[in-house]
């Protein structure tokens, strides 16, 4: 049964279940809720905790060892199994089904992932699962839902933030969770419950905001100039391979090409979004980006990316990173320019 991250509190102090899921790329929502999880279980005596990672290599005989033995600690135990990125496979696939058909009542099992899509939904081992126990998806916040989400933390860690502090404090972290608690904890020390205005936070707020390359290109989706620029600049800052970039660009570029195309050729946008593996979530900026980009626009960023490709091989690329945010433009508005970096090779 589906459970979301603001409810997983009150249905935790309702019963406890013999099987959760926390599944997403959310990860301090995934560790919050873990913790709460286990938290409630060692209050129903659940004292022994034991951590499985999920490999291509994993041995799934070890979990029907820990669920058929008796603990030397305590009568019931905590099977923490983390996927990460991993993928059950059938033997795995087979073992989580028999745990759903015959649960231990000694045993809460607590999986963790970085998946929760619909080729994760969509599996038997999943949907058995889903049957007896809890499944808590954990999706990036953004807009209000981020809003509320830092009200609520205020509140718990009785802090007194007014609005433009609140403000500035997101604009920092740029909806980086954790980074976001770790400044709301320094700030519960610094000041408690005294109120706090931009002016105060502004000396003390440190910058977290951390970037990866799929940030990125989420802002191209959505056309976001300014973030993307911001995100490339920082990217330059923290040496991410320019290359990788460029291949992520492209790769945005080729997926968008191929959804015009098929768009052009009479399908409709629920139909090419399932031809093309879009997931749910992310199916909205991929609409955006498709109602910007015209089939022309994306066939020259296409263009322009190979040319840079040609040119960063041959070194006679001026300034590679000027030249790679001239083409993250060109995703969000027209850029009606040539790239203006390149010299002749000596």
């Amino acid at each position: 049964m589906r459970c979301y991250v603001n409810q997983l509190a009150s249905k935790l102090q309702q019963r406890l279940e013999l099987v959760y899921m926390v599944l997403g790329d959310e990860p301090f929502q995934v560790q919050q809720c873990c913790h709460a999880i286990k938290t409630a279980a060692k209050q129903h005596g659940y004292d022994e905790h034991i951590r499985l990672s999920v490999t291509p290599q994993f041995d799934w005989q070890e979990i029907e060892q820990h669920l058929n033995s008796l603990s030397l600690f305590s009568d019931k135990k905590i099977i923490e199994l983390d996927f990460a990125d991993a993928k059950a496979g059938q033997q795995g696939a087979k073992v989580l089904k028999s745990i759903a058909e015959r649960p231990n009542p000694d045993c809460l099992i607590l999986i963790k992932g970085n998946k929760n899509g619909p080729e994760v939904q969509k599996t038997a081992w999943f949907k058995a699962l889903d049957n007896i126990g809890l499944f808590v998806p954990c999706y990036e916040i953004t807009g209000h839902h981020l809003h509320t989400w830092l009200n609520g933390q205020c509140q718990q860690l009785q802090l007194n933030l007014d609005g433009d502090a609140k403000a500035l404090l997101l604009e920092s972290t740029q909806g980086n969770l954790l980074a976001t608690y770790q400044e709301l904890e320094k700030l519960s020390l610094l000041y408690g419950q005294a109120a706090v205005s931009r002016q105060l936070l502004a000396p003390v707020l440190l910058n977290q905001a951390k970037f990866d390359i799929f940030d990125l290109t989420d802002a191209l989706l959505q056309g976001n100039s300014k973030q993307a620029v911001t995100i490339v600049a920082r990217l330059q800052k923290d040496n991410t391979e320019i290359t990788s970039i460029a291949w992520a660009i492209a790769r945005e570029a080729q997926q968008l090409f191929t959804m015009q195309t098929r768009l052009q050729q009479g399908l409709n946008k629920a139909q090419v979004f399932k031809e093309c593996n879009i997931w749910k979530n992310r199916q909205a900026i991929t609409e955006q980006a498709l109602n910007r980009l015209p089939y022309q626009q994306l066939t020259l960023l296409i263009s322009q990316l190979a040319l840079f490709d040609r040119h960063f091989k041959q070194g006679t690329l001026a300034c590679p990173f000027q030249a790679i945010t001239h083409i993250a433009l060109g995703f969000c508005q027209p850029v009606n320019v040539a790239l203006p970096i390149y010299h002749d090779p000596i």
